[in-house]
């Protein structure tokens, strides 16, 4: 029995038919933020940029397989895990401000009776 079905592209580089236009170009793989998601981890949030690593990780090996779809959630999810990272150490340092800014408050209305 003979394949009832044209192949999808043409062999051999000739020219597309049956309306086919070759095979979909699609770029470059997307960027993975492996810089983000490592500074992250060593100067931010160990646990966050230990998942946006992850994530990272999985942008070429996805691209790479033809998913290139996940590699674009992969990549923008190693970029959001990088952010969130940065954003609660940014959070943690400005409570941190705020704490010191209480305590020598408290401590500086308490020591003006103690004082002669």
């Amino acid at each position: 029995m003979t394949n009832q079905y044209p192949p999808p592209y043409p062999p051999g580089g000739q020219q597309p038919y049956y309306g086919y236009p070759g095979p979909p170009n699609y770029g470059p793989p997307p960027d993975n933020n492996l810089v983000w998601a490592i500074l992250a981890t060593v100067l931010c949030c160990l646990p966050l940029g230990i998942v946006a690593i992850v994530k990272s990780s999985q942008v070429n090996s996805l691209w790479f397989q033809g998913l290139h779809a996940e590699a674009h959630k992969a990549a923008d999810d190693a970029k959001k895990w990088a952010m969130w990272s940065a954003i609660s150490v940014g959070i943690l340092l400005l409570l941190y401000v705020i704490f010191i800014v209480v305590m020598l408050l408290v401590v500086g209305t308490s020591v003006k009776g103690f004082t002669p």
